[in-house]
């Protein structure tokens, strides 16, 4: 009886670590990265701070130097995630 108490602890277990990871993944930021506007090569972060000439750009990728598949305004990008709904675009 040890035995099958132990696996249905684990199948609890594990299906709260899924819950969680469900949870937290639909709540996540999109990664962003520092940028030029027109160019859009990626640029050190402190060009993002103020003053700076750079401007984050969400999700997508830096691929060469340059930013890919995502966007400079933060509420067009959809992190998504496992469970998560909605449509989102670069």
């Amino acid at each position: 009886m040890a035995g099958r108490r132990l696996r249905s602890s684990t199948v609890v277990l594990g299906g709260m670590g899924l819950l969680a990871l469900t949870i937290t993944s639909c709540g996540s930021e999109p990664d962003k990265r520092c940028a030029d506007r027109s160019t859009q090569k990626t640029l050190p972060s402190s060009e993002c701070r103020s003053g700076g000439s750079g401007s984050y750009y969400y999700g997508g990728k830096s691929d060469s130097g340059k930013v890919k598949g995502g966007s400079f305004d933060k509420a067009a990008v959809d992190r998504g995630g496992f469970g998560c709904s909605g449509s989102g675009g670069g």
